[in-house]
């Protein structure tokens, strides 16, 4: 069962960096519906998230400053629940039920990064 378990130190961060990597892949489609309309220059926080997804996801897979990363990466799926998430689903529309699945997503990948951190990161030498 043990074996089967530690997959998970493998299994979590992958999905991260191809979210990274579809970030670079779409960034005028998730600049143009992704980025809420209040904030500014759309297309660089596309690229900017990508390179956090990408960068987090490497971190944790190869172990280096993998606790700070898994940090990092906790604090901006939070900032994306309340700054992207939040305002969809409660706009009442019909998207307000895939804004609402996708804030319960980046809520429990939040909680599950914070677990990483306390619970399995190696590399405590930025955070202690």
């Amino acid at each position: 069962m043990h074996a089967f378990l530690s997959l998970g130190r493998w299994f979590f961060p992958i999905p991260f960096i191809l979210f990274g990597l579809l970030h670079f892949m779409n960034a005028q489609m998730l600049a143009d519906h992704a980025v809420p309309g209040f904030m500014p220059a759309k297309l660089a926080w596309a690229y900017i998230s990508g390179i956090g997804l990408l960068a987090a996801g490497i971190s944790m897979l190869i172990g280096k400053y993998d606790k700070l990363a898994a940090t990092v990466l906790a604090i901006f799926l939070l900032l994306m629940v309340i700054l992207v998430q939040a305002p969809g689903a409660m706009m009442g529309d019909a998207a307000a039920p895939t804004a609402m699945s996708n804030l319960l997503k980046d809520l429990s990948l939040a909680g599950a990064s914070m677990l990483y951190a306390l619970h399995y990161a190696k590399d405590r030498s930025v955070i202690g």
